[in-house]
């Protein structure tokens, strides 16, 4: 566990898995750090992850604090503790926007940048985040077991159930994620929230980049993830085996891009 320099900060747990050289890989919105471990190269490289307020075994705090600003300022703060420097930083969904703003607001700390299924570019609340919105507001208001019938009477689950089953499946697991309000907290506050850049400030990152990116995901959408490698210079698309269709190639290949990328960055 890590602990921010005011007793009012809550402590948060850093997670260190696989050997070799140092990467940070953040997880998702609503996640922990089993989610960029299931895809990372552990037998090559050395996956830190920091779980954002309100994630795994990390503490809240005031659920006010929820926003992609804080949780950079957070893993911003455990790198330079920690004396990391440089190193290359990634993560995916919300963690490929923290990963993005870093890239942005303290390039001293990042070497290269891993954007993998980015649901952001630089505005807030994009369309394609409505749906985590949603289950959002509808456990803010009801009991998980009402808010999940709710949830399925309406068209943008019958919608994900055709085109995004795979986003679908992670909706459905927030309606038991426990404490109910962190979750609705979290759902609501980032799903509002953005990385907080300006697209000349992303226009203007300089470092290596590879970007990751997947067809049938409607909350991560494949034009997102085309967007951010068409305006970050230099940077490299690889597109995957979509999860919803084949999960093994999606976390093979997935690994073996990340890993190729990190053969020549991670020293």
């Amino acid at each position: 566990m890590m602990a921010g320099p005011s007793d009012k900060r809550p402590k948060l747990a850093m997670v260190d898995r696989g050997d070799g050289k140092p990467v940070l890989f953040q997880h998702g919105l609503c996640g922990d750090a089993r989610q960029p471990a299931d895809v990372f190269p552990l037998d090559r490289f050395r996956c830190l992850t920091v779980e954002c307020r309100g994630h795994g075994n990390s503490e809240p705090g005031d659920l006010g604090s929820f926003s992609m600003a804080t949780f950079a300022d957070d893993i911003a703060e455990f790198l330079d503790c920690g004396g990391f420097g440089p190193l290359p930083i990634g993560g995916i969904s919300m963690g490929a926007a923290i990963a993005l703003r870093l890239a942005v607001v303290r390039p001293d700390l990042v070497k290269a940048l891993i954007l993998a299924r980015p649901a952001w570019v630089a505005d807030a609340a994009p369309p394609n985040m409505e749906p985590n919105a949603l289950v959002g507001r509808l456990l803010g208001s009801h009991q998980p077991r009402e808010a999940r019938e709710l949830f399925e009477t309406t068209e943008t689950a019958e919608d994900l159930a055709v085109h995004a089953p795979d986003n679908l499946l992670s909706l459905r697991s927030f309606f038991t994620r426990e404490p109910r309000h962190v979750t609705a907290a979290l759902l609501t506050r980032i799903s509002a929230d953005g990385p907080g850049v300006t697209l000349d400030q992303v226009r203007g990152i300089r470092v290596p980049t590879l970007v990751i990116g997947h067809e049938r995901d409607l909350v991560h959408p494949l034009a997102t993830a085309r967007e951010l490698a068409s305006i970050i210079p230099g940077a490299e698309l690889a597109l995957v085996p979509p999860k919803a269709d084949d999960p093994e190639g999606y976390r093979t290949e997935f690994r073996s891009r990340l890993a190729g990328f990190l053969q020549e960055y991670a020293r």
